[in-house]
């Protein structure tokens, strides 16, 4: 007996075996979140009130730069997986649906990749 619906079987719908996946992902990336921010916001608040060359000097150190290119790439990937599950569950219709998705992944991409390069222009000296 088969727990498919009619309609299902009709046009072979059925798991995409990538939900445990997207799961993982998203949970992998909201604790990785957690202390890379902690230690973004103890750098932020450790700088106020520092002049400007003291924050580019302290923004460009190796350990610096790495954490917050962890915590773009987490952040943009985080958010991602995020949207990516708000779209395929309330956008409806598949045409609307795939360009909401494809603006989803180009708007993470750029605004991440943007992020990114404004930390190795500080930590190159660019």
């Amino acid at each position: 007996m088969s727990m498919r619906t009619p309609l299902k079987n009709v046009r072979h719908l059925g798991s995409a075996k990538e939900g445990t996946v997207h799961w993982w992902h998203q949970k992998v990336t909201a604790v990785a979140l957690i202390p890379l921010f902690v230690i973004a916001l103890a750098y932020v608040i450790s700088l106020v009130g520092a002049d400007y060359e003291r924050v580019r000097y302290i923004l460009s150190l190796p350990f610096t730069s790495i954490i917050l290119l962890l915590l773009i790439g987490a952040t943009f990937y985080h958010l991602k997986l995020g949207l990516q599950v708000v779209i395929e569950d309330y956008v409806h219709g598949e045409f609307r649906k795939v360009v909401c998705l494809m603006l989803n992944n180009f708007f993470c991409a750029v605004v991440g990749l943007a992020a990114a390069l404004a930390v190795l222009k500080l930590a190159f000296g660019g």
